[in-house]
């Protein structure tokens, strides 16, 4: 599920910013281009749910690497509000996916955009026989005095 949701916030991101920004699923030391989106999974939580279900919490993490030496604050500033706009609503599996407890915060000129997609879960249990026909019989009866 994880990569399944990276994957769709790397697809939105490349949809909002183009081709001149690259989007990164795993940190590469050399030859990074800039600017560019580094995603990741910093957090991920699953608590029971009813009976055969459970609800996860998934924090992401998108960091804005800026264009070095060309007014890094101002270009961090401005993804940051087109990732509240545009990671509002995912489309995952086919499903959206609301954003919450979106947030960012600037450390040594990189911004860290968090955002949550959490989403409730259903375990299906192929064990149980699912029921394959059903049958029926009614009888409507028969009145002859209509008025």
């Amino acid at each position: 599920m994880i990569n399944t949701i990276l994957e769709a916030i790397a697809v939105t991101l490349q949809a909002e910013f183009g081709d001149g920004y690259e989007v990164l699923l795993e940190e590469k030391k050399e030859n990074m281009l800039k600017p560019c989106f580094l995603l990741q999974c910093t957090n991920s939580i699953k608590k029971p749910y009813l009976r055969k279900g459970y609800f996860r919490q998934n924090q992401f993490c998108i960091q804005f690497i800026p264009i070095s030496g060309e007014q890094e604050q101002s270009q961090s500033y401005a993804a940051a509000e087109r990732l509240f706009s545009c990671l509002k609503c995912l489309t995952v599996d086919d499903h959206p996916v609301t954003g919450t407890n979106m947030k960012y915060e600037m450390t040594n000129g990189v911004l860290h955009f968090f955002v949550n997609y959490d989403k409730l879960v259903y375990e299906r249990n192929d064990l149980e026989p699912a029921m394959e026909g059903i049958s029926s019989k009614t009888k409507v009866k028969n009145d002859d005095e209509i008025i």
